[in-house]
C-alpha cells in the first residue's frame, strides 16, 4: 500500500513540476501598509493551532484592515465544529483529492487563482495538497518556513525557526519581517 502511495506522490510531484514550469507570476511586495489581503495555507489537522489563526485573522482585520483567508487540508471525513460556518476558512478533505493527491475542489482552485498580496504557508509537514496550492498560487508574495532539505524555491521570503515550529511565533516572525521591508524593494 505504501509503495502505491509513494508512486502516486512521485507522479503528482512530476505533474506539479510541469505545471510550475508553465506558470507565470509577478512577484511584488512594497510594504505592510499596502497589504490589503493575506492568504494562509494551513495543515488543518493541527486543530490546536486554530485559535492562533483565528486571533491572527481578527488582529489583522482590526489593527491593519487586512482581509485574511485561510485554506486548510483536513484528512478526516467530518470537519471539526470549530471549522464550520466561517467565511474566512475553507477546508479541503481527502475526498477532494484526485488519484495523484492533487486538490480538485472549487475552494482550492479559487485559492490558487486569487492574487493575495501575501501568501503565508503554514504547511510545516509539507503535505502535498497544500504544497500544490502554494506552488501554483498566483499570489504576489509568498512566505514559508526555511527548509534546507526540501525544495523551498516557491517562496519569496523564507523564515528560519528552530523545531518544533510554533504557529504563533511563526506568524509573529512573518509580520516582523514584512514590516522591515520597505516600499518597492522586492519586485520581480
Amino acid at each position: 500500500m505504501e509503495f502505491f502511495e509513494n508512486t502516486r506522490l512521485k507522479i503528482g510531484n512530476s505533474f506539479l513540476a510541469k505545471k510550475m514550469e508553465k506558470a507565470r507570476r509577478k512577484t511584488y511586495y512594497s510594504e505592510i501598509s499596502q497589504v490589503k489581503n493575506i492568504g494562509i495555507v494551513w495543515d488543518a489537522s493541527k486543530t490546536k493551532e486554530f485559535g492562533f489563526l483565528s486571533r491572527f485573522h481578527q488582529k489583522m482585520h482590526e489593527e491593519r484592515n487586512i482581509e485574511v483567508k485561510i485554506i486548510g487540508y483536513y484528512p478526516g471525513k467530518e470537519l471539526p465544529d470549530q471549522y464550520t460556518a466561517l467565511r474566512y476558512l475553507s477546508c479541503i478533505r481527502k475526498n477532494e483529492l484526485n488519484l495523484l493527491y492533487t486538490p480538485v475542489s472549487t475552494e482550492a482552485d479559487y485559492f490558487i487563482k486569487t492574487r493575495f498580496d501575501v501568501l503565508i504557508d503554514i504547511n510545516f509537514e509539507k503535505i502535498f495538497p497544500l504544497y500544490y496550492i502554494t506552488s501554483l498560487s498566483v499570489s504576489s508574495f509568498k512566505v514559508g518556513i526555511y527548509d534546507s532539505v526540501n525544495n523551498s524555491s516557491v517562496y519569496d521570503l523564507m523564515i528560519e525557526l528552530k523545531k518544533p515550529y510554533q504557529v504563533e511565533k511563526y506568524l509573529d516572525e512573518v509580520i516582523h519581517y514584512l514590516e522591515m521591508i520597505k516600499s518597492g524593494s522586492l519586485q520581480g
